[in-house]
């Protein structure tokens, strides 16, 4: 296979996509993790599912810790490759798995032993659920390290142009997922139905199938990672620019994931019914979120080897490819969760009780798909410009707007669709506006 894509020169378009597809795909095969595990999991009931919604929150939660070293890595790396300096490329590497492996650990051991309050901060009603929420957080974030190790691999590769690896990477973790889900969470001869507690499972096993195929390609590598020596110290600069470049979009993730369990709590007053509903419908709307989530990447590396290189034209030329491409994503994934929520969100709940909230979350969503989109995407081209600010000074001041909101529309007739909204409402505002500060960006470079 190819193993890096030029992003410095020939046409723009063919090289972006050329880039962008498999990341994609990586992102759709990520999104295929999570549905795998809501529809076996779905077929144990709706109690089920808000356990693994809860504990899910402090999963998602960590993937702000993971996008520090990751995006600081990835964009250091790319500016690097783009200047031609490989030693400095692989430098930045080392010292960004370096600062992974310490967060997941850390992470990982919190989780652990602060199972209980952690769960605890949702207020859930059954004891039952609230176990099953403990015991999933316990596994999957006890060895969350290997996720961490996996985006950071990610964010390298894609840095390298080569985004073909993680795509490889992440199908072979799926497909182990998909094989071990129905047989640790029903149970088949010899091995016990384990419920909740095997998708956890499932999840960390095919984790750690990724971080191996991930460690076999980087043996394989000889653009960087064979200058990578892992026995060496880090390198204190290489990690202040990792660090200031990566904080700002870990603050702003970690600020969206804790506004939005503020949300979970706030939505849990309504009954474990509707955590169900969020978590199922969260992972239906990710659809868009994490393709563009995917594009995005494609954009931060392909800007921070152009910016690393002087090609301004290029990079404007690349933006302009990447938005034409989520603009028509954007409107498709609209479209289908405005005009088809019911066969969708069926296919993960069947209980008739739940199925009509369901259908108002996805309609309700479903109208801000597109701005979503536009603002995770413009929010990778100011990333691979090492500008990681203006997107998370407008994430976070329109994401902790969602609890005001919230708190006054569920106080309406909209009740509990008032919570909805709220995330619609902001998502709108994040979306154009992030936009309009981007392009006068571009005006003053």
């Amino acid at each position: 296979m190819q193993k890096k894509i030029d992003m410095l020169n020939g046409p723009v378009l063919p090289s972006l996509t050329r880039l962008a597809l498999p990341i994609m795909a990586t992102s759709l095969i990520q999104m295929a993790y999570n549905l795998t595990d809501m529809i076996w999991i779905g077929r144990i009931g709706s109690n089920a599912v808000a356990a693994v919604g809860a504990a899910g929150m402090f999963m998602w939660l960590s993937n702000g810790l993971a996008a520090l070293p990751k995006m600081g890595g990835q964009v250091n790396a790319g500016h690097s490759l783009g200047a031609g300096r490989t030693e400095e490329a692989a430098r930045y590497t080392l010292n960004a798995l370096q600062l992974t492996a310490v967060f997941g650990l850390a992470f990982g051991l919190a989780c652990i032993f602060g199972a209980s309050p952690l769960i605890g901060f949702f207020k859930l009603n059954s004891p039952s659920v609230i176990s099953d929420a403990e015991c999933y957080l316990k596994i999957t974030c006890g060895f969350v390290v290997f996720s961490f190790l996996n985006q950071t691999f990610t964010g390298i590769f894609t840095a390298l142009g080569n985004s073909r690896t993680a795509f490889l990477a992440t199908t072979s973790g799926l497909a182990v997922n998909i094989f071990l889900d129905p047989v640790l969470i029903f149970g088949i001869g010899a091995v016990p139905p384990l419920g909740v507690m095997g998708a956890a499972a499932a999840t960390v096993a095919a984790q750690f199938i990724v971080t191996c195929m991930f460690l076999y390609f980087a043996s394989k590598d000889e653009v960087i990672f064979d200058k990578v020596n892992i026995r060496e110290k880090p390198n204190r600069q290489s990690i202040a620019s990792i660090v200031r470049i990566g904080l700002p979009t870990s603050v702003q993730s970690m600020m969206f994931t804790g506004i939005s369990m503020i949300i979970a709590r706030l939505v849990a007053g309504y009954g474990d019914a509707a955590v169900a509903v969020q978590k199922v419908g969260s992972q239906i709307e990710s659809i868009s979120w994490m393709t563009a989530d995917g594009f995005a990447a494609a954009v931060n590396s392909f800007i921070a080897q152009n910016h690393g290189a002087g090609n301004r034209i290029r990079i404007r030329k690349g933006y302009v490819c990447a938005m034409g491409v989520v603009f028509v994503w954007g409107i498709i994934c609209t479209l289908l969760l405005i005009l088809c929520p019911a066969p969708i969100f069926r296919i993960f709940i069947t209980e008739p009780e739940v199925l009509p909230l369901g259908i108002d979350y996805l309609v309700i969503l479903g109208v801000s798909q597109l701005f979503m989109s536009v603002e995770i995407t413009t929010a990778g081209a100011f990333s691979g410009y090492g500008r990681t600010i203006p997107p998370s000074v407008i994430s976070i001041l329109f994401t902790v707007l969602r609890i005001p909101m919230a708190l006054f529309l569920c106080q309406t007739s909209l009740a509990l669709n008032g919570i909805w909204w709220s995330i619609t409402i902001s998502s709108i505002f994040k979306g154009i506006l992030l936009l309009i500060w981007f392009l006068c960006f571009l005006r003053k470079e």
